[in-house]
């Protein structure tokens, strides 16, 4: 059933491939990612209801099934947005029509390559599934052959392809910790075999390990100082993927940390190496951030800048630990995969309407785009984690997570960085949305209504779960906590 799920968006690339019409090329990418959705939903709800599916290299869990939710519902969003915001840009001469053909067969081998990385059982597969996206989309972030955009990309594939050889190194490190307790078995390196064994493990090997795909993976993710790709990357791309790399791929790297976290909590080490080097990692995010939105002149480049602080949160919730901080940290990467995702999309809106993404040139986006600037303020206010937002509810939870651990110090500083990044977030946010327009960018009605609908959803999503937590995903995510602690939650 796995299987069936990773094959429909390469039949969905495969079919775009000898399509001519771009209607009916952008048609065919959405019913993909609509039926990735729909398997995903499937296979997800047997996973939460029945227990783990394990079809050898291929499985699934409670954490598993979460993550690939999580990819599923941006994906979609992104690939419907795609339609209006690609096809203006063709209609304009930006992108020709093979560009555009190649945008939606590359955009689903895209999203095949993070479904692989969720349902991988071998951490040796997951860590060719996470090479795969970075080449995957590396076409994506210089789709526009601008130089700016080509010297991302090629800044995009080094970084992250020195970053996954440390990953590799540290993987490698892991099997010869395994096959001590294993021998040299082919499921040496599959997850669900490792968690059974994880006392076994030697735990100077696991440290050492820990440290090279903590680095080697957080580079993906876009930790500081290993983050320096990542803004250059998602202002260059087309916004639908910005969207993508935001709110799934970083996600992806940070999925693939955690499972070894899981590993390494589960040996004679426990939690607290990993889990003070994620803190370690997640307080120079959240302080690079900081500096770095202070600072910004382009709004995309501070959205990027908003995702390392993102990242940092949810790594700081995992090394805080305990229930509340790893609950907080698995509710903020849903809560950060929808609240970016509708802050890029109101970023395409106003790159679109006003032809630059420089901050100091975008004023009265209210009056101009009505419903967008209405939108992009709510986005602003609930990335920023204002409640009542869903995003205040799992920094809060992150928050009383520290507090449980008893890291006073820590609990200081995380409320001091995010004091700093809401005030210079919103105060960047205020200037674009509020004002009067230049005399050029005169109101014209909302050019991309799907992307103002979409946007509509996705806030009206943050505020609800911000509001009531479903039993249904109350549920899900205290699974997933039982996971990390061993069943002890």
């Amino acid at each position: 059933m796995i299987t069936y799920l990773l094959v429909i968006p390469l039949i969905a690339a495969a079919i775009c491939y000898p399509i001519r019409s771009n209607r009916l090329i952008g048609a065919v990418a959405v019913t993909g990612s609509a039926a990735t959705l729909g398997m995903a939903t499937c296979l997800s709800y047997i996973v939460f209801t029945s227990g783990t599916l394990d079809e050898g290299l291929l499985y699934m869990d409670a954490f598993s099934a979460y993550t690939l939710m999580l990819m599923s519902i941006v994906s979609l969003a992104a690939t419907l947005y795609s339609i209006p915001y690609i096809g203006k840009e063709n209609e304009e001469g930006i992108i020709t029509d093979q560009k555009l053909k190649n945008y939606y067969l590359f955009l689903q081998v895209f999203v095949f390559t993070m479904l692989m990385v969720a349902v991988s059982n071998n951490l040796g597969v997951m860590w060719i599934a996470i090479e795969a996206t970075t080449l995957a989309s590396a076409y994506l972030v210089g789709l526009y052959d601008r130089e700016t955009s080509v010297e991302a990309a090629w800044k995009y594939l080094i970084i992250c392809s020195v970053g996954i050889t440390l990953a590799l190194l540290g993987i490698i490190i892991v099997y010869a910790s395994s096959i001590i307790v294993l021998g040299e078995s082919s499921s040496a390196l599959d997850w669900s075999t490792l968690m059974a064994v994880a006392g076994s493990l030697d735990p100077t090997l696991l440290k050492i390990a820990f440290i090279f795909i903590l680095i080697g993976y957080g580079t993906k993710v876009g930790l500081a100082p290993m983050h320096t790709w990542l803004p250059d990357a998602h202002s260059q791309a087309p916004t639908p993927v910005s969207a993508l790399l935001s709110g799934v791929l970083l996600n992806c790297a940070m999925y693939g940390i955690l499972r070894l976290h899981m590993i390494v909590s589960g040996s004679s080490l426990g939690a607290g190496f990993s889990g003070g080097l994620l803190l370690l990692f997640g307080f120079i995010s959240l302080g690079f951030a900081a500096v770095y939105i202070i600072m910004s002149k382009n709004y995309k480049r501070m959205l990027a800048y908003s995702s390392i602080e993102h990242m940092g949160i949810i790594a700081i919730g995992f090394g805080f630990g305990g229930y509340w901080g790893i609950f907080g940290g698995l509710f903020h990467m849903l809560n950060h995969a929808l609240a970016k995702t509708l802050m890029f999309l109101g970023a395409g809106n106003l790159h679109q309407r006003f032809g630059t993404k420089d901050i100091d040139k975008v004023r009265g986006a209210l009056k101009v785009l009505p419903a967008t600037g209405a939108l992009f303020l709510g986005g602003a206010l609930a990335i920023t984690g204002c409640p009542p937002f869903s995003l205040f509810l799992s920094e809060f939870m992150v928050l009383v997570g520290g507090i449980g651990s008893g890291s006073i110090l820590g609990v200081a500083l995380y409320l001091f960085l995010l004091a700093v990044i809401f005030g210079a977030f919103l105060y960047h946010a205020g200037r674009m949305i509020f004002g009067e327009p230049a005399p050029s960018a005169e109101p014209s009605g909302e050019g991309n209504k799907v992307g103002a609908a979409l946007m509509a959803a996705l806030l009206l999503a943050v505020l609800a779960l911000g509001l009531y937590i479903p039993a249904f995903l109350n549920d899900v995510l205290q699974q997933i906590v039982d996971l990390f602690l061993g069943g002890g939650a």
